[in-house]
C-alpha cells in the first residue's frame, strides 16, 4: 500500500480510483482497524468479511501453505463499464502486481479515452 500511496496523485491524474479490499473480519487476526489507524491510506479500505468479493472474482483461497479462508492478493483494473482490463492474482500472500505494470494499463486506458 505504501508504494501505491506514493503514486496516488499520478493514479488520480490518469483517471484511476483505488479501493483496497481485505478478506478479513473487522476483529480478525490482523486487526485492520488498528492497522489503518496507525497507517492511514487515502483511498477507501473495505473489509470483505464474508469473502463474497474474493469469491466473485475467483480470488478466494480456502487453504494453502500460507493461507486459510482468505483471498489471494490481487490487483484489478476495472473500467467504468465494469470490464476487467487487468487482473493479477498473486501466487502467495507476499506476491503482488508490479505497480509499473498497473500504471501502464492506466496510461493506455487514459490514452484510449482521449
Amino acid at each position: 500500500m505504501a508504494q501505491v500511496e506514493s503514486r496516488k496523485d499520478e493514479i488520480r491524474q490518469l483517471g484511476g480510483q483505488l479501493v483496497y479490499i481485505a478478506a478479513e473480519k473487522r476483529n480478525g487476526i490482523w486487526k485492520p482497524e488498528k492497522y489503518l489507524r496507525a497507517h492511514p491510506v487515502s483511498f477507501p479500505f473495505l473489509l470483505d468479511e464474508d469473502r463474497s468479493v474474493a469469491k466473485a472474482y475467483g480470488l478466494y483461497h480456502r487453504l494453502g501453505h500460507d493461507a486459510f479462508k482468505i483471498a489471494y492478493p490481487a490487483t484489478l483494473v476495472i473500467t467504468q463499464n465494469q470490464r476487467i482490463e487487468f487482473i493479477y492474482r498473486g501466487a502467495s500472500q507476499t506476491d503482488r502486481a508490479a505497480l509499473e505494470e498497473v500504471m501502464t494499463v492506466l496510461r493506455k486506458l487514459r490514452s484510449d479515452a482521449d
